[in-house]
Order: C-alpha cells, then sequence, then structure tokens
C-alpha cells in the first residue's frame, strides 16, 4: 500500500496575506473555497511539486506560524534561492551545517556557503512566510539509493 503525503495545513493569521504571499512566489492557485465566515480553505502547490499546502480559516487549532522546517527540495539551491528572492522572498544565503549531515534547528551550526563538495542532500537555504511558518530549501542532485 502506498502512503503518499499530500497536504500539509499551515496555520496562518491572515487568510488574504498568506495566498497574496504564496502566489507571489510562483505557487499555483489550487483553491479557494469558503462555506461561511468561519471557514475557508486556500490550496496552494509549489512549483513541480505533488503535494500542495493548504490554509484559512477554521482549519486548524495550530499557532499561526508554528510550522517549521518544511522542506522544498530543489536541484540548484543557488538558482532557486536567487529565484525566491527576486520573488519578494527575505531568504537567506545559501549555508550548511557544521557537523556536515543535517541542518540544526534555528540557525546554530550554520556555515555561509552551499556544501564544499556540493552532497546532495548537504546545502540550505530558508525562510518563513509572513506569520513565521519556516520553510527550507534543501539542494538534492543524486538520492539515495531507495528514495
Amino acid at each position: 500500500m502506498d502512503f503518499k503525503l499530500e497536504v500539509i495545513v499551515l496555520p496562518v493569521s491572515d487568510v488574504d496575506r498568506a495566498k497574496e504571499f504564496y502566489l507571489g512566489l510562483g505557487w499555483r492557485l489550487d483553491a479557494d473555497f469558503a462555506t461561511d465566515a468561519k471557514f475557508r480553505v486556500v490550496q496552494v502547490t509549489p512549483p513541480g511539486s505533488p503535494a500542495s499546502v493548504i490554509f484559512g480559516a477554521g482549519l486548524t487549532n495550530a499557532a499561526p506560524g508554528s510550522s517549521q522546517g518544511l522542506h522544498l527540495v530543489v536541484d540548484d539551491i543557488e538558482a532557486a534561492r536567487a529565484e525566491l528572492a527576486g520573488q519578494g522572498a527575505d531568504i537567506s544565503e545559501v549555508f550548511h551545517d557544521a557537523g556536515g549531515v543535517f541542518h540544526h534547528a534555528g540557525v546554530d551550526g550554520r556555515v555561509p556557503g552551499p556544501d564544499p563538495q556540493r552532497t546532495s542532500y548537504a546545502s540550505f537555504a530558508s525562510f518563513d512566510d509572513p506569520d513565521g511558518n519556516g520553510w527550507v530549501l534543501q539542494e538534492i542532485t543524486k538520492r539515495l539509493p531507495g528514495r
């Protein structure tokens, strides 16, 4: 049985502001439905992604901005960072982790620049949406076996 991740729910405080932000990044608008003033679902999808993000009103009790470590995989970290910066995202510089395995929470262990060997899975950049939901770009150029 396949179990495919389809949707991530983001907690936001202002649905229209979030919608404007994600559409400004070039994400596709898939849906914007409201059944009444207390329930609204907006679904957006990053370019090339099979999984989508939904946010709105009445969807989650999580605090706005509490989603962290949401990863977007790219095959060229520097080009992806430049594209998002050009679309208005306040994105970090490219970094790799001092430990060389995976990035730490927050900014601990960040070393400026891509991984020196450009090892797949080892170069990152990060940005937040207007509520503080945290996104990480991760460069993957060659997947590990079975992935």
